[in-house]
């Protein structure tokens, strides 16, 4: 815990200007100290899994954090998402901080662009007090703007722009069952549906004809019907014995009570408490555009109010950019309607246009002027949604702060960053600090002060090898980030391979690709580049992979939902517009490996997603001691309850709650937090038990198991992609987006590669050191070599310089993308005078 003495004798004080850390042990950092500037530009380096967030964000931001909740009321301090204390003996002239991390956009559709950068406020405050209303409607508050709020809401969807219901084709999916053969599938499982079945045979319902046979009046009384009669049930007589009971007055099994489809299923959906349940049920409701509102979420009277002709609906739905053009000459004052407006509304008009105005200009400075207000932020990458609360920041005017950013430039094509270090310039001069982790070399480049961890990952991390001003960092030879920031690691010269056939796409359409064209190269390396937001990802990550894929009949790949909840504010699927028009013949299997999480509990992890996990079990069930006992391999996996500890069942830690600070997970106190119960861990493996093989890093199990073929190829191919330092029982839950990408490519390198394989990689390089990066094409080459092609959405240059052919798509973003700019081998588009990658691609080249 940091130490809170004053200084005292035998201590020095922090210099002038500088925040001084002694003692930091946070994760992997060796006891590390050092001094840093404040009022400056810091950037922390190394490679992946060095300790520079551990040091960022795990010890400096996390203090200064503790010392602001320190200042709060208990009650206040429960609002905050708490960070554990950290790990080091003392930190001085420590300002407060705002911490802008990578993380995923929030879980719900009601939060969008407008939330996240509180132009939505203003906008509904612009419609509330200067917008055009009807003649004899009465004014209206800003929340009537808002569908988050009962008085915006459309009252027919709740403020959602869709409604859900049932329809006979989802309740019966397949209508040439007869109900006996449980055609109506949104009926509950087992007894409850034979129930309901029984009942209708009661009823005098034909339970045994096709589904599609059946009168149209009986089919819809069955689902549909709000009656819920109660008939005696005979279970287990065929429906002519039924009758002869129901003639004979026999006494019934029981008296069963009937509930339509339509009500069961929206009565469950609606009450359960159970999450299966209501998942369940959910896959029988169909979402279609809510006809009161027209998917515009608000209620009519808030749809009436104009601004500029335009209700807030269709105002949230322009890009950003378009949205600053009309709102410019309301800014300025040389709008056209004055005259019908009274004095006091022309002023409110204007000084909030102006307000609005200001703030745009900073998220079209920033590359975000693609977005709309309403684009909803599960739908916004990482860096994109960072940049939106970074734009927020550069508004505030704060003074004094550290802020403490992860990476803000991932995600964006070199033209962007330059906007982003103008950002970052700009809350500099304010009088604030920043403190970033990065691996892109021009923001690196921009620093005032460098401070390079390593020299390696993980346990060969740790250390601080410099800190200081950019040119000191020439002379540190351990310094892996020398050799890329001062061109001292240029690209091999290679001639570029050349394609073995194309796979030609026509009438692509989707977001603002409008009709194009697009010619991929079969058995290369193929880099797809362009600014944020000129379409790459869509053409790639979405239509290239759909059509693919149903090319060679895969099923639509499902939206991510969240565990045991029904999703059902996700958006439609976009109809898949655009053709393969040849080509396929060289493609036998797609593979997409993206950022999606591994596993999202703890229980899934590097050893169990890649495999390696079954090979390492088996070693341990092979031991004479094993076999002695007669332990299987299962025995060896703490999700069976066999061979897990008992007291945490195989967590391996207990959660403590604690009232006003946050909740403290404390290792098991029976197994320690191993895992395991004793008599599992009694068993050893060259010396080692379960819980130890499981604590090592990837580096450290090569070398414990460099005699056992299956399992050293598995760690090897980790190690190849960067990940040796990741231990082999890390949760999926601690994976960044990036490493749960090369734990997918390290599972696929592993397998027998037979060749025509697709491969489709969107920012593959994203969180990568330019060190791990290179590791990374060594890779991807390796795929290309074997006969597979390789296809990757990409803003790092020095990645496209080392591709054999690159698509420029742009030149804009939004609404001025969505073309094809250039494409070719990267030498030929470096060439090109219109695209805004050549200039960047140019300076990588060999």
């Amino acid at each position: 815990m940091p130490s809170k003495k004053q200084n005292i004798a035998g201590r020095e004080p922090a210099p002038e200007g500088y925040v001084r850390v002694r003692g930091a042990r946070e994760h992997n950092l060796k006891n590390v100290s050092l001094d840093i500037p404040r009022g400056a530009l810091v950037v922390f380096t190394g490679v992946s899994g060095s300790g520079k967030s551990s040091l960022a964000f795990g010890t400096l931001y996390a203090e200064a954090q503790r010392r602001y909740l320190e200042s709060v009321s208990p009650y206040a301090r429960r609002l905050f998402h708490q960070m554990p204390v950290p790990e080091v003996e003392e930190i001085e002239g420590l300002p407060p901080a705002v911490a802008l991390q990578q993380q995923r956009g929030t879980p719900t559709a009601r939060s969008s662009v407008g939330s996240v950068s509180t132009l939505s406020n203003s906008l509904r405050m612009l419609y509330s007090r200067a917008g055009d209303y009807p003649p004899g409607q009465e004014l209206l508050y800003a929340e009537s703007f808002s569908p988050n709020t009962p008085q915006g809401a459309c009252p027919r969807c709740s403020g959602m722009g869709r409604i859900y219901d049932v329809t006979e084709d989802s309740m019966v999916p397949d209508d040439s069952l007869s109900i006996r053969e449980r055609a109506v599938a949104a009926w509950p499982p087992a007894w409850h549906g034979q129930n309901l079945r029984d009942i209708l045979v009661t009823l005098g319902y034909d339970v045994d004809t096709p589904w599609r046979d059946l009168p149209r009046k009986d089919r819809d009384w069955i689902l549909y019907t709000e009656e819920t009669p109660t008939v005696p049930v005979y279970a287990g007589l065929t429906p002519k014995e039924t009758r002869a009971a129901l003639r004979r007055k026999e006494t019934p099994s029981y008296q069963g009570t009937f509930t339509g489809a339509r009500r069961y299923v929206l009565q469950t959906f609606a009450n359960t408490e159970s999450a299966s349940m209501k998942k369940r049920v959910a896959r029988y409701m169909v979402s279609t555009t809510c006809p009161e509102c027209e998917g515009k979420r608000l209620r009519k009277e808030s749809l009436s109010v104009t601004f500029s002709g335009v209700d807030i609906a269709e105002i949230s739905r322009m890009p950003l950019e378009r949205l600053a053009t009309l709102l410019r000459p309301y800014a300025e004052g040389k709008d056209k309607d004055k005259g019908e407006l009274y004095a006091e509304q022309l002023v409110v008009r204007r000084r909030i246009a102006a307000d609005l105005f200001a703030r745009l200009e900073v998220l079209l400075a920033l590359g975000l002027g693609y977005l709309a207000l309403e684009r909803s932020t599960p739908t916004l990458s990482p860096g994109e949604l960072q940049r939106l609360r970074l734009a927020t920041q550069v508004r505030s005017s704060l003074f004094g702060v550290v802020y403490v950013l992860d990476e803000p430039s991932a995600g964006l094509h070199p033209a962007d960053a330059e906007a982003l270090l103008d950002a970052l310039d700009q809350l500099k001069a304010a009088g604030n600090s920043l403190f970033v982790v990065e691996h892109a070399l021009d923001v690196i480049r921009k620093a005032d002060w460098l401070v390079d961890v390593g020299p390696m990952a993980g346990e060969r991390g740790g250390q601080i090898l410099y800190s200081g001003e950019p040119q000191g960092l020439r002379a540190v030879e351990k310094s892996q980030t020398r050799r890329y920031l001062f061109d001292e690691a240029p690209l091999p010269k290679r001639a570029p391979r050349t394609p073995t056939g194309w796979l030609k796409l026509e009438g692509v359409r989707r977001n603002n690709l409008h009709g194009i064209g697009v010619a991929f190269p079969l058995g290369v390396l193929t880099s797809v580049t362009g600014v944020s937001g000129s379409g790459k990802s869509s053409l790639v990550s979405q239509v290239l992979v759909e059509l693919v894929g149903a090319a060679l009949g895969h099923a639509p790949a499902e939206e991510e939902e969240t565990p045991g909840e029904p999703d059902l504010e996700r958006d439609e699927a976009l109809p898949l517009e655009g053709r393969i028009v040849s080509g396929m013949e060289g493609v036998r299997r797609l593979v997409r490996v993206d950022q999606k999480p591994i596993g999202r509990t703890p229980r899934s992890n590097l050893a169990t997603y890649t495999g390696l996990f079954d090979q390492v079990r088996k070693l341990f069930a092979a031991t004479p001691d094993a076999r002695k006992r007669r332990y299987d391999a299962g025995r060896f996996s703490f999700n069976v309850a066999k061979g897990r500890c008992e007291h945490c069942a195989g967590e391996g830690f207990v959660m403590v709650e604690l009232l006003f600070l946050p909740s403290v997970y404390a290792p098991c106190p029976t197994c320690e937090g191993k895992r395991y119960n004793a008599k599992t861990l009694e068993v050893s493996y060259r010396g080692r038990n379960i819980a130890e093989v499981l604590g090592m890093t990837v580096g450290e199990a090569i070398e414990f198991f460099k005699d056992e073929p299956l399992v050293e190829r598995s760690l090897e191919v980790l190690a190849e992609v960067g990940l040796d330092y990741l231990r082999l029982g890390q949760p999926a839950t601690e994976l960044s987006g990036g490493e749960a990408q090369r734990i997918k490519l390290a599972s696929e390198l592993q397998r027998a590669t037979r060749g025509n394989a697709l491969y489709v990689l969107d920012e593959p390089t994203t969180g990568l050191h330019p060190l791990d990066a290179d590791r990374l094409m060594v890779q991807l080459n390796r795929l290309v070599d074997a006969g597979n092609t390789v296809v990757v959405v990409e803003h790092t240059m020095r990645v496209v310089a080392g591709s054999d052919w690159v698509i420029d798509i742009g030149p804009g973003a939004g609404e001025a993308g969505g073309k094809l700019v250039a494409c070719g081998p990267p030498a030929e588009v470096a060439r090109n005078k219109t695209s805004r990658t050549a200039p960047y691609l140019r300076k990588h080249l060999p």
